[in-house]
């Protein structure tokens, strides 16, 4: 195969810096592995972002996101690990990770991690009649 999965988040200069938006980026087919049986752990993973100076390229994200299929994590730290890549990556005003895990044994887990920049202030909710 020409592409393989990948640890390293490309990034581009954000085209409205000046503006608070959000990004939201679903990921329904995202896979790791239990690291107690070995087998595969499936879930939906949803980026929402509100970016500073940069962006995240989404080829290069969804590289990143195959790059876990082979690693053994629990859910909370596959979690977790995303969210300090990004951070990293990106320095956001403010990122949320939400991984929906299926079903496993029974149990559905939901693991929400998130950061915000000290020295942003978000806006005010417009609250429409």
């Amino acid at each position: 195969m020409t592409t393989k999965p990948s640890k390293a988040l490309e990034t581009f200069i954000n085209p409205q810096p000046d503006r608070d938006y959000t990004i939201r980026i679903e990921i329904p087919e995202f896979t790791c592995l239990c690291p107690k049986t070995g087998q595969p752990d499936f879930a939906n993973i949803l980026i929402e972002y509100v970016p500073a100076g940069l962006c995240v390229e989404l080829k290069a994200l969804k590289l990143y996101m195959w790059s876990f299929r082979d690693q053994g994590a629990f859910h909370e730290a596959v979690t977790n690990e995303m969210l300090s890549d990004l951070v990293k990556a990106l320095s956001p005003n403010f990122i949320r990770i939400r991984a929906e895990f299926n079903v496993r044994g029974g149990i559905y887990t939901t693991v929400v991690a998130e950061h915000r920049n000290q020295t942003w202030i978000p806006p005010e909710p417009v609250n429409l009649p």
